[in-house]
């Protein structure tokens, strides 16, 4: 099952690294992930994920008081709004939009009610 955890942590830190580049694919939930996988995997994977000088203070803040660096809550609720701005753009049926408006809301209060690091 180890293997299974590490695979799994391993996935999450590529989906992360992409979502560096893309701004529809968040990266710290997927690192959030990781850390939780190679919690139960592997000791060295984890310590050098939050270790790392990057990725490991978010994890880290997370872990101990569920904290959200301000500075990420500005850039989600921009990348949220560009994303919800694109789907406006190309002219989504009225449905699908109501759908997506109704989650990125809830995402957003979720962010938003975290307490700042």
């Amino acid at each position: 099952m180890r293997y299974v955890w590490a695979l799994l942590g391993l996935i999450c830190v590529g989906l992360g690294l992409v979502g560096i580049i893309l701004p529809i694919l968040p990266t710290v939930p997927f690192m959030l992930l990781a850390a939780f996988f190679f919690a139960r995997s592997s000791e060295r994977l984890h310590n050098w994920l939050i270790t790392h000088p990057t990725f490991g203070p978010p994890i880290v803040d997370w872990q101990t008081r569920g904290a959200i660096n301000p500075r990420v809550k500005r850039i989600s609720t921009i990348s949220i709004a560009v994303v919800f701005g694109i789907s406006l753009a190309l002219g989504l049926k009225p449905w699908l939009l109501a759908l997506q408006a109704g989650i990125l809301s809830l995402v957003l209060i979720f962010i938003w009610s975290r307490p700042n690091y």
